[in-house]
């Protein structure tokens, strides 16, 4: 179960997609959470987000993923499991807060959330690639 979940195959432009698109993530989930680069910290964060309508297990993964999953892209761990976390981030937060396409005078734009969504998707089907936490363990597994 876990040599298909972890198998990647050994892709320099997979490393550079999950530590780029990781890289990104992480201090939106640091604003999140640890209340860094101007964000309201986890209280703030999750107030808002239930005053969106979202349940309290849901806005809680938001944070965890955004945070925790990022680190874990950029480390190439579960890769494809963080990709579909990070899917569902997105086009949650593209139904739920953006109505343009573009960023600009009518508020924020879902452009971001589609491009992510290619990322991920790409993360999805492809795995980790080069240098990743899975690929090392999924070669463990096959030996």
């Amino acid at each position: 179960m876990f040599g298909k979940l972890l198998s990647t195959q050994n892709d320099f432009s997979l490393l550079i997609l999950r530590v780029l698109f990781g890289a990104v993530m992480w201090p939106h989930g640091a604003q999140k959470l640890l209340k860094m680069f101007g964000g309201y910290g986890f209280d703030g964060t999750m107030g808002f987000l239930q005053g969106l309508g979202l349940p309290w297990v849901i806005a809680f993964l938001v944070i965890l993923i955004e945070f925790f999953g990022s680190i874990a892209l950029v480390l190439g761990f579960f890769t494809r499991l963080m990709a579909l976390g990070f899917i569902s981030v997105m086009v949650g937060g593209a139904y739920i807060l953006h109505h343009s396409f573009f960023v600009g005078k009518y508020g924020y734009g879902y452009e971001y959330h589609i491009i992510a969504i290619a990322i991920c998707l790409v993360l999805l089907i492809k795995g980790g690639g080069m240098a990743s936490v899975d690929g090392m363990i999924a070669k463990k597994l096959r030996s």
